[in-house]
């Protein structure tokens, strides 16, 4: 490596270990300002507006778009846009959280100064407890940062890391607060790989019919294998006069019986009893932890009575972009 590359590379892990100390240093000073800002959030009757200017601004808008992903009724208000026509949201059933590490950003501390004529709540993080910003919230939580890890101490880095940082945890208190689940966070995020993950149910995806290959308990490897080599599952389920699954068979199975099993056996004296399944309503990211786990390629669905109504493939979950 290069003299210059050298110094490059120990420059941004300098950068990283001063964000770092920074969030240790804010993390240790955590009290009781911060679990009271996270009670007046919880008990928010309105919105939850965020508003901070310049690069707090732009934290300001991830922590909004983190709390309304959880469900809570949370926007972003450009201080200066408010003052000039969309303050009109505002009002005493809000909680507003503001971001300025200084406390002392003008255009911010007039919108709070007009925020507070409205009986809004203000939560304020800064690095400054005796600044102006300070003053007018009524909660304040300072977040420590005394130094930017940025080299002339100008450019907002540790102290926006603090900032995102304290905004997560907020979040994650507030999902604890309010019972949160992954039901709810599913509902607010329909779209991308991330929504598939947590929306597609197993019975979207499952295989049935013909590729959802079952015998009862009498018929022999032959017949499995049979059944196997049709739908190319590698695999068969096997189910009573019912249709309640009692055993599972693989290709697997079979190779790791080899020379101890014959065509003509019955499949009830080799299959799996009591195989794991999955029902219709999980998530196919539920079967895809099941199979990983287990290490398994193949997953039968039943339904609420033990029916066997389909099987999931890891192909299919592969294909899907769960796995």
């Amino acid at each position: 490596m290069k003299t210059e590359e050298k110094k490059l590379l120990i420059l941004g892990v300098k950068t990283v270990l001063a964000e770092a100390a920074a969030l240790k240093t804010m993390a240790g000073s955590l009290s009781k300002d911060f679990v009271s800002a996270l009670n007046t959030l919880n008990s928010c009757r309105g919105k939850i507006i965020f508003c901070g200017v310049g690069k707090s601004g732009l934290i300001a808008r991830k922590i909004a778009a983190t709390f309304a992903s959880i469900g809570l009724d949370s926007i972003y208000l450009h201080p200066v846009e408010a003052m000039h026509g969309d303050m009109g949201p505002a009002n005493s059933r809000d909680v507003c959280v503001a971001l300025s590490n200084s406390g002392s950003t003008p255009e911010l501390n007039s919108f709070l100064s007009h925020l507070k004529a409205r009986k809004v709540a203000v939560i304020a993080l800064t690095s400054n407890p005796r600044s102006r910003t300070a003053s007018i919230c009524d909660i304040h939580i300072d977040i420590k940062v005394k130094e930017e890890a940025c080299p002339h101490n100008l450019v907002p880095t540790s102290s926006t890391t603090a900032m995102l940082a304290l905004g997560d945890a907020m979040a994650v208190c507030l999902m604890e607060m309010k019972g949160f689940k992954k039901e709810i966070f599913a509902s607010h995020h329909p779209g991308g790989k991330l929504g598939k993950i947590l929306n597609v149910k197993v019975k979207t995806i499952m295989r049935t019919g013909p590729q959802n290959p079952s015998i009862g308990p009498n018929a022999t490897i032959s017949q499995a294998c049979e059944k196997m080599t049709f739908s190319s599952l590698g695999a068969v389920s096997i189910v009573d006069s019912k249709g309640k699954l009692k055993g599972f068979f693989t290709d697997g199975d079979l190779r790791r019986k080899f020379g101890a099993i014959s065509p003509d056996d019955k499949i009830k004296e080799h299959m799996t009893l009591n195989p794991l399944s999955i029902s219709p309503e999980q998530t196919a990211a539920e079967a895809a932890a099941i199979m990983e786990k287990r290490r398994i390629d193949n997953l039968p669905v039943i339904d609420s009575q033990g029916k066997l109504i389909g099987v999931i493939d890891e192909r299919d979950l592969i294909r899907e972009g769960i796995l």
